[in-house]
């Protein structure tokens, strides 16, 4: 409802000027905040103009603002004037990436993001055009599509500010009309890196690489686990000892397959753990005592007759069936591949997940892939850090962050080689975990595998600290703590983590939401203490599905160690549930469309090069007592629209018109002076 609205609307009921305001007054008021508002919209757009090319800069995407550098793209705009005159009509932005063409319209008002018709559809109407971003840019990409060569194009349509914003992409072509896709958070899927990724994803749904590879480990580790219990007849805890061991034999390179033949003198199984051994070796895996420690552990390989007879079905013996089942399957995925997906690991949880368990009743609960590379991320790991990973699992941590190291070293192999063998460090109390994680990393070729089957809690943190780590990652056993047991409790683990590191280093653990509330007094203590000797950063709330099937709501809190924590310390509390991570039917948690979209979002408020409305982060100090959650610390700073406005002055009139005509007209005399005389 505009003033000139609502002026019509007091003459059409011939309002007694006696019993109003003084209309003329109000009327002149309303030009004069009207031409204000015109100047403060202008500054808007600019501002907003400004914050859409940073975000094309921040993605590292050349772009060129009122036209483009492209000839024929320009000729193209030389006749797209929205007003249908024929006359030359410039977008925004114009960038090409790759053979993909991206146009960009920006409305400074959230209120002129996108009008639809009845039906739902995009209005094309020569004003929707002109006034709304999403409209404007189908516009343009649309003629630059009937009128050039290029026709995989993008238009997007964004509005707001820096802190609220919507920014929604299309996808036009100038045959099939356009294709409306989920709203986005920052360019990183439009970049030379992903954006093939982003059109088979989204424009042609087909399934990207990453997916149809985890089809695929999920339909093998189905198989191989029928496989072993119907040949093997294994028991839950050794099937991933025999995938792991029978791996580390495959990367000896003295072993062979086509050796295993059934002998009952030299059974395949003695053969496979010789194998293991040589391996072993190999990579100067030690002390003895730990190398005997391993072995142990795949001593089932070598004592199961089961798996050493020769099965009249398979006309082999299981071991040698399992042998290039892996070989054919995962060994070369593994050693071939250079992304942190942990196999084994993935296999295991499988594996635990057909049987009935995963774990949980030893609080084991392993890390997706995803969230181990979000946390090198938010540590920022660079490749002089040290990393420590105190209760390890199958090593999901430390695979990631080996990666990241290595990805930023490049070819040097000096520096890669001491990464390898220096500077990674792990705890794992569960000995068949500690087996899969040795082997996890020695695949990797991982020197000597730092990894200890220690309980990390009888450990003394500064003897820990000697190893000088700069890095700290942990999802440590959830929901073991109790009264009787206080030493158990996830904060518990976490004091000792901070504890261990050395002064200023960074640690990132994920931990049950319930452990930010200490609701328990020993909790309550542990945080005292670990603000009392280290500061917190943030905490980030994680997606409900984080930890598929187990139903743990998990946060992942962030701290500088050593370092008190200081009483105007403001710390950042985020809400990340829609991290685009879904679940999808007979495969669990998969990576949406929007995943990579939004984790570059939270990097980028993470980080401080970007600006959140409060519903995602909101940036407080933080006591012992508080909870230690967005939801605790949120408040609502959405500013409130046009429409929202215009709506309230509407009800506002709407109300004094319903008192006139009751009248009652004396309560708008003198701001309503008069009522208590009523």
């Amino acid at each position: 409802m505009t003033f000139q609205t609502i002026f019509s609307f007091r003459k059409t009921y011939k309002l007694d000027i006696e019993t109003q305001l003084d209309t003329q007054k109000l009327g002149n008021m309303s030009l004069q905040i009207l031409r204000k508002g015109e100047n403060e919209m202008a500054k808007k757009e600019v501002k907003t103009d400004l914050w859409v090319a940073r975000q094309f800069d921040d993605s590292k995407i050349k772009y060129d603002a009122q036209g483009s550098d492209v000839k024929e793209i320009n000729d193209a705009l030389q006749s797209a004037s929205k007003r249908g005159t024929g006359n030359a009509g410039y977008p925004e932005y114009v960038a090409v990436v790759k053979d993909f063409v991206i146009v960009i319209e920006d409305k400074a008002d959230l209120a002129k993001h996108q009008k639809l018709t009845s039906t739902g559809i995009l209005s094309v109407d020569q004003k929707d055009i002109a006034d709304y971003a999403v409209n404007g840019a189908y516009f343009y990409a649309k003629h630059i599509a009937q009128n050039s060569s290029f026709h995989k194009i993008f238009a997007i349509g964004v509005s707001g500010d820096e802190k609220h914003h919507r920014i929604t992409p299309l996808y036009v072509d100038d045959r099939d009309g356009y294709k409306q896709l989920p709203d986005i958070e920052s360019f990183t899927s439009f970049t030379a890196v992903n954006i093939d990724e982003y059109y088979t994803r989204y424009v042609l749904a087909e399934k990207t690489d990453v997916e149809k590879t985890t089809e695929e480990i999920l339909k093998d580790a189905a198989e191989l686990h029928e496989y072993l219990r119907t040949y093997g007849s294994l028991k839950d805890q050794d099937k991933p000892l025999v995938v792991s061991g029978i791996l580390l034999a495959l990367d000896d390179k003295f072993f062979k397959p086509d050796d295993l033949l059934g002998d009952e003198t030299t059974t395949d199984g003695q053969l496979i753990y010789d194998a293991i051994q040589r391996r072993l070796k190999a990579s100067n895996v030690g002390p003895d005592a730990k190398r005997d420690k391993l072995m142990s552990e795949f001593s089932i390989i070598r004592t199961s007759a089961r798996l050493n007879e020769v099965d009249a079905k398979l006309g082999k013996t299981p071991l040698k069936f399992y042998t290039e089942f892996l070989k054919k399957n995962v060994f070369d995925n593994i050693k071939y591949r250079s992304s942190s997906e942990d196999f084994i690991g993935r296999f295991y949880g499988e594996f635990m997940s057909y049987s009935g368990g995963d774990g949980q009743t030893l609080g084991i609960v392993l890390t997706p892939r995803h969230i181990c590379d979000l946390f090198c991320d938010l540590l920022n790991v660079q490749p002089s850090d040290i990393v420590l990973d105190p209760c390890c699992g199958t090593a999901g941590f430390l695979v990631a962050a080996m990666h990241h190291m290595l990805e930023k070293v490049g070819a040097d192999q000096n520096k890669r080689k001491n990464i390898k063998k220096k500077q990674l460090h792990g705890f794992e109390l569960q000995s068949n975990m500690f087996a899969i994680a040795a082997t996890n990393m020695i695949l990797r070729d991982d020197g000597n595998s730092n990894i200890k089957c220690e309980d990390f809690l009888r450990q003394n943190p500064a003897q820990v600290q000697l190893k000088g780590a700069t890095v700290g990652m942990m999802n440590p056993p959830y929901s073991q703590g109790s009264k009787e047991d206080p030493s158990q409790y996830e904060l518990s683990f976490v004091e000792h983590l901070l504890d261990s590191l050395t002064e200023g280093a960074k640690a990132a653990v994920i931990v049950p939401q319930s452990s930010m509330t200490g609701k328990t007094k020993d909790e309550q203590t542990f945080k005292e203490n670990i603000l009392k000797h280290h500061t917190l950063e943030g905490v980030i709330t994680c997606n409900t599905d984080t930890f598929y099937g187990v139903g743990t709501n998990p946060v992942i809190a962030i701290f500088t160690a050593h370092e008190p924590h200081p009483e105007d310390k403001v710390c950042k509390f985020i809400d990340f549930r829609n991290d685009g991570y879904e679940v999808r039917a007979h495969i669990g948690l998969v990576e949406g469309d929007s995943a990579k979209d939004k984790r570059q979002h939270l990097l980028d408020v993470w980080f401080g090069r970007t600006e959140a409305a409060s519903k995602f982060c909101v940036e407080s100090t933080v006591k012992a007592e508080d909870e230690w959650l967005h939801s605790f610390f949120y408040f609502n700073d959405e500013k409130p629209t046009d429409a929202d406005f215009e709506k309230a002055i509407g009800d506002y009139l709407t109300f004094e018109f319903s008192m006139i005509m009751q009248n009652r007209e004396y309560l708008f005399k003198n701001g309503g002076a008069d009522i208590a005389e009523d």
